[in-house]
């Protein structure tokens, strides 16, 4: 009778277990493919923030989010829409920064773009949320080449819609999360981190409600230190919360088994990778964060990032450590603690 009595009660939190590695499984290489396939197109012309391939590229996955069943958040929308000026030229040419003339007309210009938005409403706890993000912007077309930006941020894109999927389905399947998952694909992280500021400036969900943003910048590519694609720099886990670098640990070594990489976790790091993504802006208003990231490598920022060379299975083994990261923030009981500030 106690044997039975002990299996009863552990049995939920098994079917708990099988129930996330089940939706996870969801996240495939063939749709990842399919989904980029589309973004780093010539078609979409680098997706420059503003200019009609980024457009384009939203109502992509607007459409993606609508066909999964996620409502529009808001007055039949799924974009936040942004006009922000700029005050500097953000272009990231070889050499177009060091034109004295193009920095000049690049100033205090007006830049709009969406962000785009696919809220899956939680169920006890759906007043809090964690937030997903990935920039869908890229560089454009600057002298008649085209930035296709497959791995920035193609990569971190496709692996959020593929995200998104994955609750709903659950969500359907009467397992959706407790707390309230919000995965915004942002524009204006190549002008400088733009849509990520003004959501975080003029938040539709509140900050204070905000338990985590998982933020995903570049997953599809090797860099020089590594041999293999099991692997991923993780930063900013633990500057805000060691509780979210401690479940972040947890759900790897349980599920995924990649290769967690710090080098680069720290603030004083001279790359300063910490400031460089969307994760920042809410990093900056004591929001924990994890930043996903592969690394640079020789095609940053060039003509040459293209989807030929991404790696998709290393894709879709960090897409399922991001789902089942903001799985277990979501529907564990307590919200994660911050750290204690030092006086």
């Amino acid at each position: 009778m106690n044997k039975l009595l002990l299996l009863i009660l552990f049995l939920p939190s098994v079917l708990f277990s099988q129930e996330n590695i089940k939706f996870s499984e969801t996240i495939t290489t063939e749709d990842l493919e399919k989904h980029l396939t589309i973004l780093a197109s010539d078609s979409l012309e680098g997706r420059e923030t503003g200019k009609k391939g980024q457009k384009m590229a939203a109502d992509y996955i607007m459409n993606h989010f609508k066909s999964i069943g996620v409502p529009p958040y808001q007055k039949n929308t799924y974009y936040q829409k942004f006009r922000v000026k700029n005050g500097r030229h953000m272009c990231k040419c070889d050499d177009c920064d060091t034109d004295f003339l193009k920095k000049m007309l690049g100033k205090n210009k007006y830049i709009k773009g969406e962000n785009v938005l696919a809220f899956i409403e939680g169920t006890d706890l759906k007043e809090e949320l964690i937030i997903i993000t990935a920039h869908y912007d890229h560089l454009g077309i600057h002298e008649d080449k085209i930035f296709n930006g497959a791995d920035d941020d193609g990569s971190g894109t496709v692996a959020a819609m593929e995200i998104a999927e994955a609750f709903m389905l659950a969500k359907k399947d009467g397992n959706g999360p407790r707390r309230s998952i919000l995965v915004m694909c942002v524009s204006g992280e190549e002008k400088g981190l733009l849509g990520s500021k003004y959501y975080t400036e003029k938040p539709i969900y509140s900050l204070d409600k905000t338990v985590a943003n998982l933020n995903i910048d570049m997953i599809g590519r090797l860099d020089d230190w590594h041999e293999n694609g099991d692997y991923v720099y993780l930063i900013g886990a633990d500057m805000l919360s060691q509780e979210l670098h401690d479940i972040s640990e947890q759900v790897n070594e349980e599920f995924i088994g990649l290769d967690l990489d710090y080098t680069f976790n720290a603030e004083d790091d001279p790359n300063r990778y910490y400031y460089r993504s969307d994760h920042y802006n809410f990093a900056k208003n004591n929001i924990p964060v994890i930043f996903y990231f592969n690394g640079v490598h020789e095609d940053y920022h060039k003509t040459t990032d293209t989807i030929d060379k991404i790696d998709f299975e290393k894709v879709k083994k960090i897409a399922r450590l991001v789902f089942l990261t903001a799985w277990e923030l979501a529907n564990r009981d307590e919200r994660i603690l911050l750290n204690e500030v030092e006086d």
